[in-house]
C-alpha cells in the first residue's frame, strides 16, 4: 500500500479560502467537522492514521491534524476549478488531465460509503473497528482496484480514484502551512528540515557545509 511518499492520482491545489482564524491552534479531539458527517469523520480518522502512521520516523497524520485539513478543504470548495462538463474519457492518458465525473466532495461521500459497505460484507465490522493489518489490506485493495465499486452499485467511481484523492489530500495536509488546518505546530516541517516561510536567507548564502540551525516559520509568523 502506498503511504505519504507516493504520488497522488490527481494533484489539486490547496484551496486558499479554507484559511480560518484559529485553525493552527485546533486540537483534533475537540474539532467538529464541517463537511464530514460523524460516521464519515470516524472513517477519515482511521484511514489517515494508516496512510501516515505515527510509528514512522516523523509524526503521524493524527498528530498533525491531517483530517482537519481535508475537512476544511472539502467544505471550502476543493475542486471548484476542475472542469466537470465532459466529455469524460476514463482511459485517456494522464496528460489530458482529470477525467472523473464526480467532484472531490462526491467522490469522498461515495468512496467512504462503498468502502464501509465492502468492509461490512467481508469482515462484519466497520473500517475503524478493524485491526491494523486488516485496515492496511482494505486500503491496499482500494489502491489496486481489487474492490469493485461497480459491483457495489457505483460504476462512476473507481476504488483507486477514491484512494488517490484521499492519499493526495492527506499528503497535502501533512505538508501544507498550518494556516490550512494540517501540519499542526509545523511538526512535519520539523521532521523533514523544511524552513517554512522565512522571508530571507541572505546571511546563509555564503555559508557552506554547516547545518541550517533555525526551525521553520509559518506564514502567520509562528515559529516551531
Amino acid at each position: 500500500m502506498a503511504t505519504a511518499a507516493a504520488v497522488p492520482l490527481a494533484s489539486v491545489p490547496v484551496y486558499r479560502a479554507a484559511r480560518a482564524d484559529g485553525l493552527e491552534g485546533v486540537e483534533l479531539q475537540q474539532y467538529q467537522p464541517v463537511f464530514f458527517s460523524a460516521a464519515e469523520w470516524t472513517f477519515i480518522l482511521a484511514a489517515c492514521d494508516r496512510l501516515i502512521p505515527a510509528e514512522g520516523k516523523g509524526p503521524g497524520a493524527l498528530e498533525t491534524n491531517v483530517p482537519v485539513f481535508i475537512d476544511q478543504q472539502l467544505h471550502n470548495g476543493l475542486g471548484d476549478d476542475i472542469y466537470m462538463a465532459g466529455p469524460h474519457q476514463p482511459d485517456a492518458p494522464k496528460t489530458l488531465g482529470f477525467q472523473g465525473t464526480q467532484s472531490p466532495q462526491q467522490a469522498y461521500r461515495a468512496g467512504i460509503k462503498l468502502t464501509q459497505q465492502y468492509v461490512q460484507q467481508k469482515y462484519g465490522k466497520t473500517f475503524e473497528q478493524l485491526g491494523m493489518v486488516d485496515k492496511d489490506a482494505v486500503l491496499t485493495a482500494l489502491q489496486k482496484n481489487d474492490i469493485s465499486f461497480a459491483d457495489l452499485g457505483e460504476a462512476a467511481l473507481h476504488a483507486s480514484a477514491f484512494f488517490g484523492q484521499l492519499l493526495g489530500d492527506a499528503k497535502n495536509g501533512y505538508l501544507a502551512d498550518p494556516m490550512y488546518g494540517g501540519n499542526k505546530d509545523m511538526k512535519a516541517w520539523v521532521a523533514i528540515g523544511f524552513p517554512g516561510a522565512r522571508a530571507a536567507y541572505t546571511e546563509w548564502v555564503d555559508v557552506h557545509n554547516v547545518k541550517y540551525p533555525l526551525g521553520p516559520v509559518s506564514v502567520s509568523g509562528k515559529r516551531a
